[in-house]
């Protein structure tokens, strides 16, 4: 197969990232994954893995860990989800004889992308053909294609994020050195249930016996899952905000600077360019994990690695500000806590700007959560979509504004002509804000980026 075809092999596989409706605890079993990767040699127990749950600041917790770990001087894999532009962005190696000069630097090229497809092919539909647990997901085989490429990498260490959930996460095959469990809050609420300690249940399944934990301040009943789990594995448990601690020393458009205290050890004068408090408290939840590495795992880490490795750790459509001419603001904000924390985000940079906002959103989100938290924040309002099958048509999604906002919406069909409509519109003293779905963002971020 050619890289296009292989593309496409893989977008032939069911991939819930674009679908809505389905049963979660009837359609995820370990045991297909699991069998699976017993078929090609089993690559993830060879692996020193860090594993990372939770609803909101995964991704940026996986970021910054990775990052320190490569400044340190190890080859480190990197497994997230989902992409922006290209799946290649998934699978990623950080290495300190590479260059960090893009967003996703590292990322699987398409010729090993490739080579590994038409390599493991055989074996996949080998496998679907005789499996009693069905056929393979699209995120089932792209995880086992990331764990065997860190595999014949070599790699010291994989961080991986789960893609939904933890207990029947296709990652949760792994037996991490650490894990943690970053802020918990609805999402996702039709598969992993409608209460926090339902959600943090799910989560809290990848607490393996004996584990290591960290976890970022969560609510008191979200908390009260991981204390009564981290028992039950007789694992060791850290929290951010009672065992470790953080002192803000600057938070700017350009950087926020913090230092980091804690039993584990103390660390000063860290800086970090992703923005907002929220990513100060990610920061902080990477810095516990590699703490626990160093302490528990015997991991070298200098203090001069931690802050290389934040300074220079990037995660694109997170409060990420990509024009000042004019201001334009993307943020993947999808559930009613990420959009009050990219409310008040905006508040605390923004304070004088009229803001424009773009919103899209998906069908089975929290809309009437993210609407209340997001409109307040608008001047005028643009409702469109992205190309994604999950994505709610806006003239539906203007139904939810009723009773919230005054302001008549403009509706646009697609996510280029409503920044081209919201560039239109005067004012020196505006913010375009482009929220409501990563898969907005990654759109909007592709077409801003590229100039068009």
């Amino acid at each position: 197969m050619s890289y296009p075809q292989t593309i496409q092999y893989l977008d032939s596989f069911v991939n819930y990232e674009k679908k809505t409706g389905y049963p979660y605890k009837q359609s995820f079993k370990l045991e297909r994954i699991e069998e699976f990767l017993k078929v090609i040699g089993n690559p993830h127990e060879s692996l020193k893995c860090i594993h990372v749950a939770g609803t909101k600041g995964k991704g940026s917790v996986c970021i910054f860990t990775a990052y320190v770990l490569k400044e340190a001087g190890y080859k480190v894999g990197l497994y997230t989800s989902p992409h922006f532009s290209s799946v290649r962005e998934r699978i990623r190696i950080l290495s300190c004889d590479d260059p960090m000069d893009t967003d996703f630097c590292g990322m699987v090229s398409e010729e090993e992308l490739e080579e590994l497809v038409n390599e493991l092919k055989p074996e996949i539909d080998s496998y679907n053909n005789a499996s009693s647990y069905g056929p393979l997901t699209f995120f089932e085989v792209y995880t086992a294609l990331g764990l065997l490429y860190f595999k014949r990498k070599k790699v010291d260490f994989a961080v991986l994020e789960t893609g939904l959930g933890g207990r029947l996460d296709a990652t949760n095959v792994v037996n991490p050195l650490i894990c943690s469990i970053t802020s918990i809050s609805y999402d996702h609420t039709q598969k992993l249930g409608d209460t926090l300690s339902q959600i943090a249940k799910e989560k809290c399944g990848i607490i393996k016996k004996n584990s290591l934990v960290i976890s970022a301040p969560q609510s008191d009943e979200a908390m009260q899952v991981i204390r009564d789990t981290v028992l039950a594995q007789e694992a060791r448990l850290y929290t951010i905000g009672k065992d470790f601690n953080f002192q803000i020393l600057n938070s700017s458009l350009s950087y926020q600077e913090f230092n980091f205290k804690s039993g584990l050890g103390e660390l000063n004068n860290l800086k970090i360019k992703l923005l907002g408090r929220h990513q100060l408290v990610n920061a902080c939840v990477a810095t516990g994990l590699l703490l626990g590495l160093k302490k528990y795992c015997g991991v070298e880490i200098s203090e001069s690695a931690f802050k290389k490795g934040f300074l220079s750790a990037l995660w694109p459509g997170r409060f990420e500000v990509v024009s000042k001419n004019p201001w334009v603001v993307l943020d993947g904000a999808h559930n009613a806590d990420s959009a009050r924390v990219l409310k008040d985000a905006v508040r605390n940079y923004f304070p004088d700007k009229k803001v424009i906002l773009i919103l899209g959103v998906s069908k089975d989100k929290d809309i009437k959560g993210i609407c209340s938290e997001l409109l307040p924040l608008a001047s005028r309002i643009i409702l469109t979509r992205a190309k994604n099958d999950r994505s709610l048509n806006p003239d539906e999604l203007s139904l939810f504004l009723e009773g919230l906002s005054k302001l008549r919406p403009q509706i646009v069909s697609n996510a280029k002509e409503a920044f081209k409509k919201a560039n239109d519109m005067p004012g020196q003293d505006s913010l375009i804000l482009i929220s409501g779905s990563l898969y907005l963002v990654a759109e909007a971020r592709e077409f801003i980026s590229g100039g068009s």
